[in-house]
Formats: structure tokens, sequence, C-alpha cells
């Protein structure tokens, strides 16, 4: 009887490289000053949504701006290396451009603290191509309500 040894589960060159920044960013974060976490934040996150390419620093100029705009209260911050939002210390709403990791499109995602409960089943993240008007309204109301 022969035994064959599983191969090990390793993580992809992309996967490794957003465990790393999200260590930096933890370094980081605890070496500044708490007071000045929004104005820190807010930095970090536009200077991480300027280093994107073509749609993928549209979409993330478009929900940095409906973020701002329906829940100022939340503090931004990257998370992962890419643009996120947090109340409380705990991400409520995060950014990951299509380019992160190779997919065809962007996602939006809600975290746990959202608590965007809706009956026994619910979405938490959203593929993004575009933005509509509309679509921009839908995800103003679901910020809004997350961020409570």
């Amino acid at each position: 009887m022969t035994t064959t040894a599983k191969s090990a589960v390793s993580f992809s060159a992309d996967e490794r490289a957003a465990m790393k920044a999200h260590a930096q960013e933890l370094k980081t974060t605890a070496r500044r000053n708490p007071k000045n976490a929004k104005a820190d934040g807010e930095r970090d996150v536009l200077a991480k949504i300027a280093e994107m390419d073509g749609s993928d620093r549209e979409l993330g100029e478009r929900i940095h701006a409906i973020v701002t705009a329906n829940a100022p209260h939340l503090v931004p911050k990257l998370w992962y290396g890419m643009p996120a939002y947090a109340r409380d210390g705990k991400i409520v709403v995060h950014f990951q451009c299509a380019a992160k990791f190779k997919s065809r499109y962007a996602t939006l995602g809600f975290s746990d603290p959202a608590q965007l409960d809706d009956g026994t089943v619910w979405p938490v993240a959203f593929a993004l191509m575009s933005l509509t008007a509309a679509d921009e309204a839908r995800i103003g109301e679901l910020v809004a309500r997350a961020a409570c």
C-alpha cells in the first residue's frame, strides 16, 4: 500500500503581496498619531486610488466620493493594500480594484460590522464594471445603512 503526500496549498504571489501590504499598514498605523487617523487614512486611500489604472481608478474615485458623502464619519484606511472605510477601527466597506487579483471586475464589499442583514440571505459584495447614476444611488443607500 502506497501513501501519497498531499501537496501543500500555498498562497499566490498576489495573495502574499496583499498580506505583506496589510502587515505594513498595521505597522504604519501603530506609528501614527491616532488624532490624525482620518487625514492620514484619506491621504493613503487617495494615493492608492491614484496608482490605479483606467476604469479601476475611475471606480475607486467614485466609490470614495460616494462613501465620504454618505458616511463622512467613516475613517478611510488601506486594508490589504486597497481602499477601505472603518467605524470604531473595524472595516465596514472596502473596494478592490480588478487589477489586484487580475479579475475582470472590481469589487465593492461590506464586512460583518456593516450589518446589512436582510432576511436569511443577503449580498455582502458586488461586482463593479461601471457605475450608473442608479448604481451610485443604491451604493450610497447601502453605505449609509452600513455606516450606522
